[in-house]
């Protein structure tokens, strides 16, 4: 092995360990897919992962001027192919080895920017916003998918997009009291600081109960090798809507909603099982 062999092996194993320290549930999705998906995978969420970081996480430094300065790196690493910020490294290997469209990490960065700018949101900035922050994910990770298909890309955009707002939705309702109260937003249109109806959240999950309705059948039209590991998430958003639906909406203001590890754990379980069943009649 040489030694760029080496250095490229640490940045995905970096990119690897991000997932891993950030995410258990996605991390256990990873785990589902083939084995040639995982590394492109794992490099766009520590990307994104970063890059939400540094909107959400940094507050006592310039954000906008770290996100200015992460924005020029990822450009100069995708140009350069080739980035000493493993993370960037990584991410630009996948965004060459499965063609992610330029296009698309440029709509993500511009809504990283709106957390800089925004507190609130009407309905033309809540769907740009959703747009950057979800909908051209769900089209990256559908490039590692599809594995060159084209045909397949574009039968798949509708759902692929549809998955990954209804992902980012259910995460505006979970993460509500830590996003109104510590960074002092609100994204869904018709909802201030001061609580959430219960009307405004029945609309809220019917948005995204539409949602997931088309990603399903999206889901089931991918390759075997993508489709038990996207699955497996959308299981468990489906398993946190539900249980955000069972809680009052005066409470999604006061506390986190999560699931437990071992709810987790017993879904990961219950897709191995699935899939060995699937492979075992094949």
């Amino acid at each position: 092995m040489n030694g760029r062999e080496i250095f490229d092996r640490l940045c995905a194993a970096t990119s690897r360990r991000t997932t891993l320290a950030y995410s258990t549930s996605f991390s256990m999705g990873v785990r589902l897919l083939a084995r040639d998906m995982r590394g492109p995978i794992h490099a766009i969420y520590g990307f994104v992962r970063f890059a939400d970081e540094i909107v959400d996480t940094f507050l006592d430094h310039q954000r906008d001027e770290l996100l200015r300065t992460f924005e020029r790196d990822t450009w100069e690493a995708i140009e350069g192919r080739i980035s000493l910020n493993p993370i960037l490294h990584s991410f630009q290997g996948a965004v060459h080895a499965v063609g992610i469209d330029h296009e698309h990490i440029a709509t993500f960065l511009h809504s990283m920017r709106m957390d800089l700018q925004r507190s609130s949101h009407d309905r033309t900035s809540y769907q740009t916003y959703v747009l950057g922050s979800a909908e051209v994910v769900g089209l990256m990770c559908l490039r590692v998918f599809c594995a060159g298909d084209e045909e397949a890309y574009k039968r798949l955009r509708p759902a692929a997009m549809r998955l990954g707002a209804a992902f980012q939705k259910i995460n505006f309702l979970r993460d509500l009291h830590e996003d109104s109260r510590h960074l002092g937003r609100t994204y869904f249109p018709g909802v201030d600081r001061s609580g959430l109806t219960a009307s405004r959240k029945r609309e809220i999950e019917a948005e995204i109960h539409g949602d997931l309705l088309v990603a399903d059948a999206g889901i089931g039209q991918l390759r075997p090798g993508a489709r038990f590991g996207v699955r497996l998430a959308a299981m468990y958003y489906k398993a946190l809507l539900h249980k955000i639906e069972r809680t009052p909406a005066g409470q999604l203001h006061q506390r986190r909603i999560r699931l437990s590890n071992a709810r987790k754990f017993a879904m990961l379980l219950g897709s191995y099982v699935h899939r060995a069943s699937i492979h075992s009649h094949a």
